[in-house]
């Protein structure tokens, strides 16, 4: 670590002097919702950021909720000479500090392209398994304004919409940990000199002044304090815009969306005529992701004329591997039957085609998944005579079904599977892995609609999605 010798301040007269000059900081922590919950898990790079909300987070929670356990975890990537020592650094100062530590490493082969992205999925997984070994549901992290504002700047580059909105207070990682960032708010350098103000040093990893990176470049060319507050200020409008657009799509899809049968969703025939087109527009992308199993939002321009063509007839399109068929008793979504999933083991947290999750901590030997089959659908629609019936098999055909061998042992969701151990739930794809507490209304209204597990609640006092 630099800077300062991490040792030089005891655990008691440190937490002394965070409180006497740190109010400002340890606001940024109030309104994270802690009671009845265990132990909170920080996770701590050894950066100047993750260093300081580690010693905030130990300063509130000894005065605020003493009881709740402190577990500071460390991602080893593996992927410098340096990160092993690092890692053992933070592990020394969180010892002196008396604060609970674990390291979690990458271990394995690492992607030839695509490291960062590779490594932000790996990083995640690794403090979610932290986290439920700790008893946590919550993980904190150390993002902060200057963070914010270049993300702001690499999606406003790329040309991002919904984007623009930047990094969510709080995320819900494969819907049961929520990734909480309350430094949000705090400028990177008010954390330095908190840390040097308390004799206390961190690590600098090179690769963030390495220009080769997008973020580095952003951060290089964001000296100009009023180009910054310009993106805050573009920031601020589109979340709220993506808030209210969402509680607005929300309120459409309970009002005319119905699940007709699994994997076949209806809207009423009069969805096309509300007059919140943006509304109308929005919730029919998200339908198309969902049914589709796609992680990312079909493109508006293409949803936007879709839509108007359901305004003008009946029809039958396919867009982001969703089959839309609007007859006169409603308009029909399903997955298309083209690029399904091969065969596969069954194993836990498996996440099928985008739109099943698997619950089987203690998998069976033998077993696989894949889908059901055109007989089998034809079979199972006579169970749904009110509604089409050509529809309902075909998309029946494409549900997630449990096979052994040759021998098809019914729907995942079936009493076979859960007299196996196995539960199955439907996901959303676009938030099957990362949902931003700006998209919780819409995500709630899914997961209604589907019978997807129930959305936590908010992990702050009150509510605030952002």
């Amino acid at each position: 670590m630099r800077r300062a010798d991490a040792g030089t301040a005891t655990a008691s007269a440190g937490i002394d002097t965070l409180f006497r000059i740190d109010h400002t900081l340890l606001k940024f922590f109030l309104t994270i919702a802690l009671t009845g919950r265990q132990a909170i898990v920080v996770a701590v790079s050894g950066g100047s950021d993750s260093v300081a909300l580690l010693l905030l987070a130990k300063a509130w929670l000894e005065t605020s909720f003493p009881a709740v356990r402190l577990v500071a975890v460390t991602v080893d990537h593996r992927l410098r000479p340096e990160s092993g020592a690092e890692a053992r650094d933070v592990a020394a100062l969180c010892a002196r500090h008396g604060i609970t530590h674990r390291i979690m490493r990458w271990d394995g082969d690492k992607p030839a392209s695509g490291v960062s992205a590779a490594a932000r999925a790996a990083r995640y997984r690794l403090l979610a398994e932290a986290a439920r070994s700790a008893g946590a549901d919550i993980v904190l992290t150390g993002h902060t304004l200057d963070d914010q504002a270049e993300t702001v700047a690499m999606r406003q580059a790329r040309g991002e919409g919904r984007g623009l909105a930047g990094m969510a207070p709080a995320t819900l990682f494969d819907g049961r940990t929520w990734i909480v960032r309350p430094l949000l708010g705090a400028r990177r350098q008010a954390l330095r000199d908190f840390l040097s103000a308390n004799a206390t040093g961190w690590a600098d990893d090179p690769s963030n002044t390495n220009t080769g990176y997008e973020r580095p470049r952003v951060r290089a060319g964001l000296a100009a304090e009023g180009e910054r507050r310009e993106l805050l200020a573009t920031m601020d409008l589109a979340r709220r815009s993506r808030v209210a657009l969402g509680a607005r799509a929300a309120t459409l899809l309970r009002e005319t969306a119905a699940l007709a049968a699994p994997g076949l969703i209806r809207l009423e025939p009069h969805f096309p005529a509300t007059m919140d087109v943006d509304a109308a527009i929005y919730a029919l992308r998200v339908l198309l992701a969902v049914c589709g199993g796609a992680a990312y939002l079909p493109d508006e321009g293409r949803s936007g004329e879709l839509f108007r063509r359901l305004r003008r007839s009946p029809l039958r399109a396919t867009l982001s591997r969703t089959v839309v068929d609007a007859r006169k008793g409603g308009i029909f979504l399903r997955r298309e039957s083209r690029g399904l999933p091969a065969a596969a083991p069954v194993f836990d947290a498996i996440v099928w085609d985008g739109r099943y999750r698997l619950h089987c901590p203690d998998a069976p030997a033998g077993l696989t998944i894949a889908p059901f089959g055109a007989a089998n659908g034809r079979k199972a629609a006579l169970q749904h005579l009110d509604s089409p019936q050509s529809l309902v098999g075909a998309a029946l055909a494409l549900q997630l079904a449990l096979w052994s061998g040759q021998d098809c042992l019914g729907p995942a969701t079936g009493d076979e599977a859960r007299a196996r151990g196995i539960r199955t739930v439907p996901v959303a794809a676009p938030w099957a892995h990362f949902l931003p507490s700006f998209d919780i209304e819409i995500a709630r209204a899914l997961a209604e609609l589907l019978g997807c597990e129930a959305v936590p609640a908010l992990p702050f006092v009150g509510h605030n999605e952002g």
